[in-house]
């Protein structure tokens, strides 16, 4: 279970929203792009403690931040 849409189809994304506090059409938003929002990478959130958690900690919270990296646009990479 080496990525973000795996880990929202195992647990479910109705609860994937609740544990996290979140609504379910974020969950879905997270799933399309297969990465947490920005806030997990700037310390605002803790998502992938949470999902670590619920996962009973078989994958780390770092090792989810890691394959569930926001990849930048190349227009981003050149600004």
């Amino acid at each position: 279970m080496k990525s973000l849409k795996h880990i929202i189809d195992s647990l479910g994304a109705a609860k994937v929203a609740d544990l996290c506090g979140i609504s379910v059409r974020a969950v879905y938003k997270w799933r399309a792009s297969n990465s947490l929002p920005r806030t997990e990478y700037t310390g605002e959130t803790r998502y992938s403690e949470i999902l670590s958690q619920a996962l009973g900690n078989g994958i780390s919270a770092g090792e989810i931040r890691n394959f569930s990296n926001p990849i930048k646009s190349g227009s981003a990479l050149s600004a």
